[in-house]
């Protein structure tokens, strides 16, 4: 498939060749966004973030729509949304109208996923929808944008969507093959980037990198700094294919038992931890791999980017 126009500020910044950075929000069950707009002020502040995710019901959970708040990062925090989207919730007239409200609000990334099953959720007699999946809704988001029609076909009227739009790939999967087929039949639907879920294992990401490369679409490796041993312990035991090392399991622990009553103590020996872990990863990922950058799952630990990210340049934003 033809190459597609780089729309957003986060695809013109890796077409230009920068190793870029991206940040991740998660609305929970709140009304107030005041949380999520500090977050992604304080992500903008780094100059670093091009652009920052918005979870669409992360583990089925019934959460604020994904909409909203991608609009107002943009709107009052000045930083660009990737918004994520899932195929669980919505039929494809559903998606289609969501999509064409996002383009009419500005928004310039999507992120196509499947959605965690509601059975995962806080709400487990709701009935998924999987109407069409992630890879259809790819090929509707190719129609949609260069055809300027339908799925089926309807003209769009009155002006022209200017959207990227990306896929996910998991690093964990075991076996490794149906994964890259799956993205590959993805790539054969027009995604402009890929974003992976999270790595710990430096030797393994770069093995799926390389095995990303066939398809030439700039990949973000998704890493996820863990701010308590009790996330790193979730992650851990829950999270399907991911295992957390043990030595930063166990130093996790120990940063807790030995600060305790210490607050500040506690965060900044984490924060140590998890900089002295994830820094020579970024530098690694960067130096040997093909990476475009990196998709950083710091979600309410923006604190960490400065120290993690500072030696990097700064990011230049690009004309619209």
């Amino acid at each position: 498939m033809a190459k597609r126009k780089a729309y957003s500020q986060l695809c013109k910044a890796i077409e230009a060749g920068h190793f870029v950075f991206t940040g991740e929000l998660e609305p929970k069950k709140i009304l107030d966004l005041s949380e999520i707009i500090h977050s992604a002020k304080e992500m903008k502040k780094t100059k670093r973030i091009v652009a920052a995710n918005v979870t669409d019901g992360p583990q089925g959970d019934a959460y604020m729509a994904s909409l909203v708040p991608s609009y107002k990062i943009q709107e009052e925090a000045g930083i660009e949304a990737v918004w994520q989207v899932t195929v669980r919730d919505r039929n494809r007239v559903a998606l289609f109208g969501d999509v064409v409200a996002g383009a009419v609000l500005g928004l310039k990334n999507i992120l196509t996923l499947t959605g965690d099953h509601t059975a995962l959720g806080d709400h487990k007699k709701a009935r998924a929808v999987y109407d069409i999946d992630s890879t259809q809704f790819c090929e509707m988001l190719s129609i949609m944008i260069d055809e300027g029609t339908d799925y089926e076909g309807n003209e769009l009227k009155g002006g022209k969507i200017e959207m990227n739009f990306g896929c996910v790939a998991n690093p964990n999967s075991n076996p490794r093959e149906p994964e890259i087929l799956k993205v590959g039949r993805k790539v054969d639907r027009g995604v402009d980037f890929i974003q992976t879920q999270t790595a710990f294992d430096i030797d393994d990401a770069k093995d799926f990198l390389k095995d990303l490369e066939q398809y030439n679409v700039p990949v973000l490796l998704g890493l996820f700094p863990l701010k308590s041993h009790g996330i790193a312990w979730y992650f851990d035991n829950y999270i399907p294919g991911v295992s957390v090392p043990k030595d930063l399991l166990k130093a996790l622990k120990k940063a807790e038992k030995d600060n305790k009553g210490n607050k500040p103590g506690k965060y900044a020996a984490i924060d140590k931890i998890n900089i002295d872990f994830f820094k020579p990863f970024i530098a690694e990922i960067k130096k040997t791999t093909k990476a475009a950058g990196i998709h950083c799952m710091a979600v309410e630990y923006e604190r960490l980017f400065a120290p993690l990210l500072g030696e990097y340049p700064e990011y230049v934003k690009y004309s619209m």
